[in-house]
């Protein structure tokens, strides 16, 4: 059972720079199992550095989260693409991917935003319609050859604005 008067760990939101590479590498493949679990086949795992997709994440707004200078989660924006969101799971439930979320959404070039999430990863696709997000499609794709099933969400314009002024 988790220490209930343990403190959460205060943690700051800053942009990415090159020396971070090697910790979201980590994050990555640290998390990614976590992401793949009740959504497609284990074997569909790729280390960040192999992955095909790394170089959409190089083109991204990148943003880190960290805690006394170690990077424990990141995210990518890429204009209204959310593209990457990943927390080390060794701080998974402590707020630090809604605080990486919103300081994406912050960046995002309109009102508007979206997403790729795999059907089966229940807590992001909780986190996302917390914030607002809604299940546009859901379609038929593959992880590295092992087939899935993908939702696109999408947060509309105005979004924003629902968010902040509802009570808490």
């Amino acid at each position: 059972m988790p220490d209930l008067g343990a403190s959460m760990p205060t943690f700051a939101i800053r942009p990415y720079v090159k020396a971070d590479w090697p910790a979201l590498v980590g994050i990555h493949d640290a998390a990614r199992p976590d992401e793949l679990r009740g959504s497609c086949d284990p074997r569909a795992f790729v280390p960040l550095e192999q992955d095909p997709e790394v170089e959409e994440l190089r083109k991204c707004q990148i943003l880190v989260a960290e805690v006394q200078a170690k990077v424990i989660g990141f995210t990518g924006v890429d204009g209204e693409y959310l593209g990457w969101l990943y927390v080390h799971p060794d701080y998974y439930g402590q707020g630090i991917g809604r605080s990486l979320l919103r300081a994406a959404l912050a960046l995002v070039e309109s009102e508007a935003s979206w997403t790729i999430v795999l059907a089966g990863n229940q807590p992001a696709i909780s986190l996302y319609q917390s914030e607002g997000f809604e299940e546009m499609a859901r379609f038929e794709s593959d992880n590295a050859g092992y087939p899935c099933t993908c939702l696109r969400l999408v947060r509309a314009a105005g979004q924003a604005d629902e968010q902040v002024a509802a009570p808490s």
